[in-house]
């Protein structure tokens, strides 16, 4: 029990006190996962918007294949975006393993799913009226897309969050692509991982901290919009 919390102690000093290698590992964090979610947003929203109100040969599959998606391992994401990228892979001449922009496209491949899954039920659930109302008025095809994400604005937000959170806290992928190196593509996730293989605890809690509040954080918007959208309908 002292050495817990001693440990929590340290890591609440590493916190307060801007530790540079502490907060570079989080902003690295942060800077890779918020680049894969502004990538991956706005083709999710385009494909889950034809999955819910296209009619095309193979669209019920697609919907499969995007809901087995979401319960895919991350090691699994990052094992064949490896191979991919590897000196003997088909990309292996792009130089993108152990890099940033490796974890930012293994990010992509794990948001994807979820953010194409829960912005497809959040479009279904919309009132149909909308597009056909927006359609009957002279609106063209684009601005009755807007018009109707703006009628599921918070369930798309949700999908958002979701997906963020999902990416954020993840460390196969990022393992396994980035290799942990630091100041270079060590993140929360990997940095947690390592510091406690290696018994030292502090930083570990002191990041396990971030994403905790994180988490409440994101949980708590979470609610926000799904209690607008429950009060705007």
């Amino acid at each position: 029990m002292d050495t817990l919390n001693n440990a929590t102690f340290e890591a609440i000093q590493l916190l307060a006190s801007g530790d540079s290698e502490l907060w570079n590992i989080i902003g690295i964090s942060f800077k890779v996962s918020t680049t894969a979610i502004l990538i991956a947003t706005p083709p999710s929203l385009l494909l889950a918007f034809l999955l819910a109100y296209g009619n095309f040969p193979g669209r019920r599959l697609l919907i499969s294949v995007f809901s087995t998606l979401l319960s895919i391992p991350a090691v699994v994401v990052g094992l064949t975006l490896y191979l991919i990228l590897s000196r003997q892979g088909p990309l292996g001449d792009l130089k993108l393993l152990f890099t940033q922009s490796a974890m930012v496209l293994g990010q992509i491949v794990l948001c994807v799913p979820i953010l194409v899954a829960m912005c497809h039920s959040a479009l279904q659930a919309a009132d149909r009226r909308a597009w056909e109302t927006a359609r009957t008025l002279g609106a063209g095809p684009a601005r009755a897309v807007v018009t109707v994400m703006h009628e599921v604005r918070f369930g798309l937000f949700a999908a958002l969050l979701a997906a963020y959170g999902r990416i954020i806290a993840e460390v196969g992928a990022s393992m396994m692509l980035g290799g942990n190196i630091l100041n270079a593509t060590r993140n929360i996730p990997t940095a947690i991982a390592l510091e406690t293989s290696k018994g030292e605890f502090s930083q570990g809690i002191a990041l396990g901290i971030v994403l905790l509040i994180l988490a409440f954080i994101l949980n708590g918007l979470l609610h926000y919009f799904q209690g607008k959208g429950r009060f705007a309908t």
